[in-house]
């Protein structure tokens, strides 16, 4: 009996750390393919003005960090319906669009004093960021949930 009760316990911390290794692998890479298209559309400094700077480098470590963040929330609380390509694709769509709610809509213009759910030129390029990153973050995090362990 204790040989069944140490087994089940190994079993559900391994599966602990196969999501949280999902989540920031699948952060990491949704992250960098997002923060990329933000360099390039020069939108890092106005992430780094979260906390005080202007430098697109700083802003690109904070993205890199929220990404992450984002990622285990998704693999930590929802890993049971990442049970496919097609579906953790689709659920990393979804999710990334509640980010683009929650994150420059909302949030972002809360900590940095503008008025929150204000749509501009960047809206659109900031959604499709999003839903890229989800995708990436879903399929990622799929990949990683069916290797062997």
């Amino acid at each position: 009996m204790t040989t069944t009760t140490r087994k089940a316990e190994v079993t559900t911390s391994s599966g602990f750390g196969r999501r949280v290794l999902a989540g920031t692998l699948g952060g990491i890479a949704g992250g960098l393919v997002f923060g990329l298209l933000m360099l390039m559309m020069g939108m890092l400094p106005m992430i780094a003005s979260m906390v005080g700077s202007s430098s697109a480098e700083v802003g690109f470590g904070i993205h890199l960090v929220i990404s992450i963040g984002i990622g285990l929330g998704l693999t930590v609380l929802f890993a049971r319906l990442l049970d496919g390509y097609i579906r953790g694709l689709v659920i990393g769509l979804v999710y990334g669009a509640i980010w683009w709610v929650l994150g420059p809509l909302l949030m972002m213009p809360l900590m940095t004093g503008m008025t929150p759910f204000t749509f501009d030129a960047s809206s659109l390029p900031s959604l499709v960021g999003h839903l890229i990153y989800g995708g990436i973050l879903g399929v990622v995090a799929v990949r990683v949930l069916r290797q062997r362990r």
